[in-house]
């Protein structure tokens, strides 16, 4: 499984930084947003680095749709039932801020912090 040490996403799969985890497997990882803009906010991440959802192949497919077909049992889990929102940010003008693939889940009561 691929790593990038300076990866703040890696570190946390690495188990070196802290997360709230609410799924685990071989490939992926779930775990709240530290800054969440709706009452439940969660990331859903592969484990082994790929920086961007630009730089998928079709050997990719599988695994994106794992993390599509996540969301819904996260969200229930975490008792969403009234929808939820899914958001993949890609790039500089797509408001990347970690350059590790992640899916942002959230869902809750209305208002959002944001989104």
């Amino acid at each position: 499984m691929s790593a990038d040490p300076n990866c703040l996403f890696c570190k946390i799969v690495a188990g070196h930084i802290p997360s709230r985890k609410v799924f685990e497997d071989d490939e992926l990882l779930a775990f709240h947003d530290i800054h969440p803009w709706a009452p439940v906010h969660v990331l859903v991440i592969p484990k082994a680095h790929i920086a961007n959802l630009d730089t998928v192949g079709p050997e990719h497919d599988a695994l994106l749709g794992r993390m599509l077909g996540l969301a819904p049992r996260l969200m229930k889990q975490l008792g969403v039932t009234n929808g939820f929102r899914t958001l993949i940010n890609t790039g500089p003008d797509g408001m990347q801020e970690v350059y590790h693939l992640h899916m942002h889940v959230m869902g809750g009561p209305r208002p959002w912090a944001k989104g």
